[in-house]
């Protein structure tokens, strides 16, 4: 089968990679640059599972061919963390609120999340709740997540809870 090489910023590094034309981005990032935070859910763009940032807005990643994203940048759930490794404010207060459950549905929540928190740093319950309406939970009901983002709002905002 034919190969294409491409190169992609994911989390701020340059990645050349060969891959085949219709591999998915997912796949790409799981299985060619081990990045596994990233999981495939639904394979058909509903569950939100596989979601990334993709030069700076939320997609899913299951979605697009890898040869798509050649010279963009991407940022996948592990891109969230610090530089030194430290997990971000977001993930802090998903911990800390219980609004991971079993996790499968984690990165792509925090993926939305992230990108509501840059567009706008004091989210209503509304607001929360419409940009993570694409990701599909079972475990939390959702108020948990509310509560997380709602959190990381205030404290980049500086107000004590």
């Amino acid at each position: 089968m034919k190969q294409v090489e491409i190169t992609l910023n994911v989390n701020g590094r340059a990645c050349a990679v060969t891959v085949p034309p219709r591999m998915t981005l997912v796949d790409c990032l799981r299985d060619v640059l081990r990045l596994t935070g990233t999981h495939v859910g639904c394979e058909h763009g509903i569950c939100g599972a596989c979601s990334v940032m993709f030069d700076g807005e939320p997609v899913r990643s299951c979605l697009m061919f890898a040869v798509q994203a050649d010279g963009h940048a991407i940022t996948t759930v592990e891109g969230l963390a610090d530089e030194d490794g430290e997990i971000s404010d977001l993930q802090d207060s998903f911990w800390e609120c219980h609004a991971m459950q079993c996790g499968y549905c984690t990165p792509g929540m925090l993926v939305a999340s992230q990108a509501l928190l840059a567009e706008n740093p004091n989210p209503d319950d509304g607001d929360i709740r419409e940009a993570i309406s694409g990701n599909l939970c079972r475990c939390t009901g959702y108020q948990q997540i509310v509560e997380a983002v709602k959190l990381t709002a205030q404290r980049r905002r500086g107000v004590r809870s």
